[in-house]
């Protein structure tokens, strides 16, 4: 009997506390994630009072790589992979210095027209500022990792919106097919009182119920499925350009400051030549693609080749914003070319290439509910699952640890960051299914050898 007291009381104190720690780290990222909005949305708005406020992305992207390079080499990146790294490798510890820079170097570089978003900024300056705050109650390793968790959760939620998603998303992009659950209370925590904070504050959300009564049948099924097949294909092809930037970027040979005004005349060039649609965060275009507008046929091509320069060049910034926008714009001409409900596909499209490229199923099913209505769930979340798995063993944040195999006949190594697999081998298990159509693959494979 006085095990289970002991053991009642302990638990009793362990939520009481985490449930304060987190509210602390709710308010806090509300807060400052208030100010990183406002003081933005002030320079987009003072960037296009010029037409040609774009010519100046060279030396946004340079002012960008100073900052980082000088003062805060870890702001460098879009913001929640270096999380995702504090986590894995320092127990989430992160420099002071990290949230005034990237503060400054996301404002440059939006502002002025980088293809960037802002909810990386936002949980890097929010899991900076738990570190802080770790730091100052002499939180051991384990709590400063809970609290920076909760500064990753509270900043997503935060930016678009979305508690319940935010707080899942906190818990489950560190590992890819993995949650983790003692994480789970105060990241909820910090998610509902940073989305409350900032909304008091000011900081209005965009919501688009979409208004269709599904019914349901298995023609209709399949359209999802199928769409899901599209979407992980979508998020494939972003990772992958993101990839071939950066080893681009490794491979020419000049300061990096130079690399960075590269970039931003690159980019520049290119709005002359396409349009200046796929600058910036680029809400705009995602607001038309999910109210049904016609969207250009190679809209999220253009916008990964403008995101991958920018983040891969210099520029500072979050990945989730131009993910919706490919996803979104992907999902509208999906729908479009196929006869389909285009507002619905491009709802579809913006969750789907989110669970891909960042191997959040659960998360961006649920945002689909908070965003776009409970109609849209049970496809949302079919879409979302065939896209994370479509996309495969890769993702738009390589310090993200592997936890479950994709499919049985893959042989690969559980336990290690992505950007470490390499070539993944496979398991040839011919009494299934898989492993006979992957047997024939590699027969292929090596009769194409041969002939060469």
């Amino acid at each position: 009997m006085k095990k289970k007291v002991l053991e009642g009381s302990v638990l009793f104190v362990s939520i009481v506390k985490w449930v304060f720690l987190a509210a602390c780290v709710g308010l806090i990222v509300g807060a400052s994630t208030t100010l990183f909005l406002k003081l933005l949305a002030l320079a987009i708005a003072f960037a296009n009072d010029y037409k040609y406020y774009f010519l100046l992305l060279p030396a946004a992207f340079f002012l960008s790589i100073v900052a980082v390079k000088y003062f805060a080499p870890e702001a460098g990146g879009h913001g929640t992979e270096k999380v995702i790294e504090a986590v894995h490798k320092r127990s989430g510890k992160i420099n002071p210095m990290v949230v005034p820079v990237k503060l400054i170097a996301t404002i440059i570089t939006i502002a002025l027209g980088g293809s960037a978003g802002k909810e990386g900024p936002c949980a890097q300056i929010g899991a900076g500022l738990s570190s802080v705050l770790s730091d100052l109650l002499r939180f051991d390793d384990k709590d400063r990792r809970k609290l920076v968790i909760c500064g990753i959760s509270a900043g997503f939620a935060t930016v678009f919106g979305t508690p319940i998603a935010g707080a899942i998303f906190g818990v489950e992009v560190l590992f890819v097919g993995g949650l983790l659950y003692d994480v789970l209370l105060p990241s909820f925590v910090a998610g509902v009182v940073g989305f409350h904070i900032s909304s008091l504050m000011g900081i209005t959300y965009f919501y688009q119920p979409l208004r269709f009564v599904p019914i349901f049948s298995s023609f209709f099924f399949i359209k999802v499925c199928l769409g899901g097949l599209f979407f992980g294909f979508c998020a494939f092809l972003f990772v992958e350009m993101l990839t071939y930037f950066k080893v681009l970027n490794q491979k020419i040979r000049m300061p990096v400051l130079f690399k960075g005004l590269l970039g931003g005349a690159v980019l520049a060039l290119l709005c002359f030549l396409v349009s200046t649609q796929y600058l910036g965060l680029g809400l705009d275009t995602i607001e038309a693609a999910l109210q049904g507008g016609q969207t250009p046929k190679v809209a999220f091509l253009l916008k990964m080749f403008f995101t991958s320069v920018t983040l891969n060049f210099g520029g500072s910034g979050g990945i989730v914003t131009p993910i919706f926008f490919i996803g979104a714009t992907s999902g509208n001409i999906f729908g479009s070319v196929l006869g389909l409900d285009p507002s619905m596909f491009a709802a579809l499209g913006m969750v789907s290439v989110l669970a891909g490229a960042a191997n959040t199923p659960i998360s961006a099913s649920i945002m689909a509910i908070e965003l776009f209505g409970p109609a849209l769930g049970p496809y949302a979340a079919i879409s979302c699952v065939i896209s994370f798995l479509m996309t495969g063993h890769r993702s738009v944040y390589p310090s993200q640890v592997l936890s479950m195999q994709k499919s049985s006949s893959l042989a690969v190594g559980k336990g290690k960051v992505m950007e470490d697999l390499g070539d993944i081998d496979f398991e040839v298990r011919s009494k299934t299914i898989t492993g006979g159509i992957v047997k024939g693959l590699k027969r292929m494979q090596k009769k194409g050898k041969k002939k060469d």
